[in-house]
């Protein structure tokens, strides 16, 4: 069974900088992906950044602003968030798959409001 546990979110204002981290424990034979979704309240969770094969995926509302990064040795990955946004508001999920299942962390919130 692998675990995901996030850390970095919090209360930020309009225009600032967050990062958040994600590190997956537990039995972990070969992550195929791993990514960043979010879910806004009202609205259904959405991919926000993945990294998986060699390669980095995007939300086009993220493009430009949020980084994605990670150490597949040691099964992390971040996401660095600038220019934040309202719209950027969100429980923030780090997800990752294997050949057997696909795994999701509790969430870590993000609101930005001035």
């Amino acid at each position: 069974q692998v675990r995901l546990v996030e850390s970095g979110g919090g209360l930020v204002q309009p225009g600032e900088s967050l990062r958040l981290h994600c590190e997956a424990s537990g039995v972990i034979f070969a992550l195929n992906a791993m990514a960043w979704y979010r879910q806004a309240p009202g609205h259904q969770r959405e991919l926000v950044a993945m990294m998986g094969n060699g390669h980095t995926n995007y939300a086009d509302s993220v493009k430009g602003r949020f980084t994605v990064s990670g150490e597949g040795a040691e099964n992390t990955i971040d996401l660095q968030m600038n220019s934040l946004n309202a719209e950027d508001t969100a429980v923030y999920y780090c997800y990752a798959n294997d050949i057997f299942s696909h795994y999701w962390g509790q969430g870590t919130q993000v609101t930005v409001s001035s």
